[in-house]
Protein backbone atom coordinates (compact mmCIF):
# COMPACT_ATOMS: atom_id res chain seq x y z
CA UNK A 1 0.00 0.00 0.00
CA UNK A 2 2.98 2.07 1.17
CA UNK A 3 4.59 1.90 -2.39
CA UNK A 4 1.41 2.47 -4.15
CA UNK A 5 0.87 5.80 -3.06
CA UNK A 6 4.43 6.29 -3.00
CA UNK A 7 3.52 5.71 -7.27
CA UNK A 8 0.91 7.82 -7.19
CA UNK A 9 2.84 10.77 -5.68
CA UNK A 10 5.61 10.72 -8.15
CA UNK A 11 2.75 9.67 -11.07
CA UNK A 12 1.25 13.03 -10.19
CA UNK A 13 4.57 15.17 -9.37
CA UNK A 14 5.55 14.19 -13.19
CA UNK A 15 2.50 15.02 -15.21
CA UNK A 16 2.33 18.68 -13.07
CA UNK A 17 5.95 19.62 -14.56
CA UNK A 18 4.78 18.74 -18.20
CA UNK A 19 0.99 20.97 -17.56
CA UNK A 20 3.16 23.27 -15.83
CA UNK A 21 5.40 23.77 -18.53
CA UNK A 22 2.59 23.73 -21.17
CA UNK A 23 1.21 26.02 -19.42
CA UNK A 24 4.05 28.44 -19.59
CA UNK A 25 4.48 27.90 -23.52
CA UNK A 26 1.05 28.82 -23.88
CA UNK A 27 1.14 32.33 -22.15
CA UNK A 28 4.47 32.91 -24.17
CA UNK A 29 2.33 32.37 -27.27
CA UNK A 30 -0.32 34.59 -26.37
CA UNK A 31 2.11 37.25 -25.13
CA UNK A 32 4.05 36.93 -28.01
CA UNK A 33 0.91 37.46 -30.59
CA UNK A 34 -0.37 40.43 -28.40
CA UNK A 35 2.40 41.80 -28.86
CA UNK A 36 2.85 41.78 -32.74
CA UNK A 37 -1.04 42.94 -32.98
CA UNK A 38 -0.46 45.80 -31.30
CA UNK A 39 2.39 46.83 -33.37
CA UNK A 40 0.90 45.31 -36.58
CA UNK A 41 -2.99 46.25 -36.01
CA UNK A 42 -3.07 48.96 -33.08
CA UNK A 43 -5.09 48.90 -29.54
CA UNK A 44 -8.63 48.77 -31.90
CA UNK A 45 -7.39 45.75 -34.22
CA UNK A 46 -5.90 44.16 -30.86
CA UNK A 47 -8.57 41.44 -30.16
CA UNK A 48 -8.59 38.84 -27.41
CA UNK A 49 -10.30 36.80 -30.89
CA UNK A 50 -7.16 37.42 -32.76
CA UNK A 51 -4.72 37.27 -30.54
CA UNK A 52 -5.92 33.82 -29.32
CA UNK A 53 -5.95 32.56 -33.39
CA UNK A 54 -2.29 34.17 -33.57
CA UNK A 55 -0.99 32.76 -31.04
CA UNK A 56 -2.73 29.23 -32.05
CA UNK A 57 -4.41 28.93 -28.74
CA UNK A 58 -8.15 28.07 -28.13
CA UNK A 59 -10.37 30.99 -26.45
CA UNK A 60 -11.11 28.84 -23.51
CA UNK A 61 -7.30 28.67 -22.97
CA UNK A 62 -6.66 32.49 -23.53
CA UNK A 63 -9.46 33.29 -21.12
CA UNK A 64 -8.06 30.89 -18.65
CA UNK A 65 -5.09 33.09 -18.65
CA UNK A 66 -5.80 36.49 -19.47
CA UNK A 67 -9.66 36.98 -18.95
CA UNK A 68 -9.75 40.64 -20.17
CA UNK A 69 -8.24 42.46 -22.95
CA UNK A 70 -6.84 44.40 -20.53
CA UNK A 71 -4.85 42.15 -18.23
CA UNK A 72 -3.42 40.44 -21.79
CA UNK A 73 -1.78 43.59 -22.30
CA UNK A 74 -0.54 44.88 -20.20
CA UNK A 75 0.72 41.54 -19.36
CA UNK A 76 2.28 41.43 -22.51
CA UNK A 77 4.55 45.06 -21.76
CA UNK A 78 5.39 43.49 -18.59
CA UNK A 79 6.68 40.54 -20.58
CA UNK A 80 8.48 42.56 -23.08
CA UNK A 81 9.58 45.27 -20.53
CA UNK A 82 11.61 42.75 -18.56
CA UNK A 83 13.29 40.82 -21.67
CA UNK A 84 14.34 44.36 -23.22
CA UNK A 85 16.12 45.94 -19.84
CA UNK A 86 17.49 41.82 -19.60
CA UNK A 87 18.81 42.37 -22.97
CA UNK A 88 20.22 46.08 -22.38
CA UNK A 89 21.97 44.84 -19.39
CA UNK A 90 23.69 42.11 -21.21
CA UNK A 91 24.29 44.63 -24.29
CA UNK A 92 26.21 46.61 -22.09
CA UNK A 93 28.41 44.30 -20.33
CA UNK A 94 30.38 44.89 -23.28
CA UNK A 95 30.42 48.56 -23.60
CA UNK A 96 34.00 49.94 -22.43
CA UNK A 97 34.43 51.87 -19.16
CA UNK A 98 36.07 55.54 -19.85
CA UNK A 99 34.46 58.69 -21.35
CA UNK A 100 32.91 56.87 -24.57
CA UNK A 101 30.42 54.67 -22.25
CA UNK A 102 27.91 57.11 -22.15
CA UNK A 103 27.65 57.85 -25.45
CA UNK A 104 27.23 54.24 -26.14
CA UNK A 105 24.70 54.00 -23.24
CA UNK A 106 22.21 56.63 -24.67
CA UNK A 107 22.04 54.72 -28.11
CA UNK A 108 21.44 51.87 -26.87
CA UNK A 109 18.64 53.65 -24.49
CA UNK A 110 17.62 55.47 -27.46
CA UNK A 111 17.24 52.29 -29.66
CA UNK A 112 14.25 50.94 -26.63
CA UNK A 113 12.49 53.76 -27.42
CA UNK A 114 12.54 52.73 -31.00
CA UNK A 115 11.60 49.15 -30.67
CA UNK A 116 8.58 47.21 -30.28
CA UNK A 117 7.60 47.89 -26.88
CA UNK A 118 7.61 51.66 -27.54
CA UNK A 119 5.33 50.95 -30.10
CA UNK A 120 3.29 48.75 -28.25
CA UNK A 121 3.08 51.26 -24.99
CA UNK A 122 2.39 54.50 -27.16
CA UNK A 123 -0.73 52.44 -29.07
CA UNK A 124 -2.06 51.74 -25.00
CA UNK A 125 -1.85 55.46 -23.95
CA UNK A 126 -3.36 56.86 -26.60
CA UNK A 127 -6.22 54.54 -26.08
CA UNK A 128 -5.66 54.44 -22.03
CA UNK A 129 -7.32 58.04 -22.45
CA UNK A 130 -10.42 57.07 -23.05
CA UNK A 131 -10.61 53.69 -21.72
CA UNK A 132 -11.34 53.96 -17.87
CA UNK A 133 -10.70 49.84 -17.57
CA UNK A 134 -7.22 49.93 -19.53
CA UNK A 135 -6.31 53.39 -17.97
CA UNK A 136 -6.75 51.29 -14.32
CA UNK A 137 -4.95 48.72 -15.22
CA UNK A 138 -2.09 50.84 -17.09
CA UNK A 139 -1.36 53.92 -14.17
CA UNK A 140 0.34 51.34 -12.26
CA UNK A 141 1.96 49.58 -14.43
CA UNK A 142 3.56 52.85 -16.50
CA UNK A 143 4.96 53.82 -12.75
CA UNK A 144 6.52 50.24 -12.36
CA UNK A 145 8.60 50.68 -15.93
CA UNK A 146 9.51 53.73 -15.80
CA UNK A 147 10.89 53.53 -12.18
CA UNK A 148 13.19 50.56 -13.60
CA UNK A 149 14.18 52.44 -16.58
CA UNK A 150 15.02 55.10 -14.18
CA UNK A 151 17.19 52.78 -12.29
CA UNK A 152 18.57 50.82 -15.26
CA UNK A 153 19.52 54.02 -16.65
CA UNK A 154 21.36 55.03 -13.58
CA UNK A 155 23.01 51.57 -13.22
CA UNK A 156 24.41 51.81 -16.94
CA UNK A 157 25.67 55.02 -16.69
CA UNK A 158 27.69 54.29 -13.44
CA UNK A 159 26.35 57.36 -11.87
CA UNK A 160 25.85 58.25 -7.84
CA UNK A 161 21.68 59.67 -7.82
CA UNK A 162 22.69 61.27 -4.52
CA UNK A 163 24.15 64.03 -6.00
CA UNK A 164 23.07 67.28 -6.74
CA UNK A 165 21.31 67.43 -10.37
CA UNK A 166 21.91 63.74 -11.41
CA UNK A 167 18.83 62.66 -11.04
CA UNK A 168 16.80 65.53 -13.10
CA UNK A 169 19.90 64.82 -15.44
CA UNK A 170 18.63 61.41 -16.16
CA UNK A 171 15.12 61.88 -16.03
CA UNK A 172 15.36 64.65 -18.48
CA UNK A 173 17.90 62.05 -20.66
CA UNK A 174 14.65 59.56 -20.74
CA UNK A 175 11.94 62.23 -21.42
CA UNK A 176 13.90 63.44 -24.63
CA UNK A 177 14.24 59.51 -25.94
CA UNK A 178 10.94 58.93 -25.09
CA UNK A 179 9.95 62.80 -27.18
CA UNK A 180 12.35 62.21 -30.07
CA UNK A 181 10.86 58.37 -30.10
CA UNK A 182 7.06 59.70 -30.86
CA UNK A 183 8.71 61.86 -33.27
CA UNK A 184 10.35 59.15 -35.37
CA UNK A 185 6.94 57.47 -35.32
CA UNK A 186 5.70 58.84 -38.43
CA UNK A 187 8.52 60.06 -40.78
CA UNK A 188 12.00 59.44 -40.98
CA UNK A 189 13.39 61.52 -38.09
CA UNK A 190 16.99 60.15 -37.75
CA UNK A 191 19.42 63.23 -39.07
CA UNK A 192 17.51 65.54 -36.36
CA UNK A 193 17.22 63.00 -33.97
CA UNK A 194 21.12 62.31 -34.24
CA UNK A 195 21.61 66.11 -33.84
CA UNK A 196 19.87 66.00 -30.88
CA UNK A 197 21.30 63.48 -29.03
CA UNK A 198 24.92 64.46 -29.99
CA UNK A 199 24.07 67.83 -28.21
CA UNK A 200 22.60 66.46 -25.22
CA UNK A 201 25.59 63.64 -25.10
CA UNK A 202 27.92 66.93 -24.38
CA UNK A 203 25.37 68.32 -22.12
CA UNK A 204 24.86 65.25 -20.10
CA UNK A 205 28.43 64.40 -19.29
CA UNK A 206 29.06 68.34 -18.17
CA UNK A 207 25.96 67.74 -15.88
CA UNK A 208 27.26 63.93 -14.78
CA UNK A 209 31.07 64.73 -14.40
CA UNK A 210 31.36 65.65 -10.34
CA UNK A 211 32.65 69.25 -10.40
CA UNK A 212 36.58 69.54 -9.43
CA UNK A 213 37.21 71.21 -5.82
CA UNK A 214 38.12 74.57 -5.79
CA UNK A 215 41.64 75.27 -5.57
CA UNK A 216 43.32 75.60 -1.86
CA UNK A 217 40.05 73.96 -0.70
CA UNK A 218 39.86 71.35 2.25
CA UNK A 219 38.81 67.47 1.65
CA UNK A 220 37.36 66.37 4.80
Amino acid sequence: MFLARQAVRVSTASTRVPQQERSRATQARLLEATLDCLVEHGWSGTTTTVVAQRAGVSRGAQLHHYPTRAALVTAAVVHLTERRAAELRSEAETLPAGPGRLDRVVDLLAAAFTGPLFVAALELWVAARTDAELRAALLPLEARVGREMYRLTVELLGVDERRPGVREAVQATLDLLRGLGVANLLSDDSARRTALLQAWKHQLAALLTPAADPPGSARH
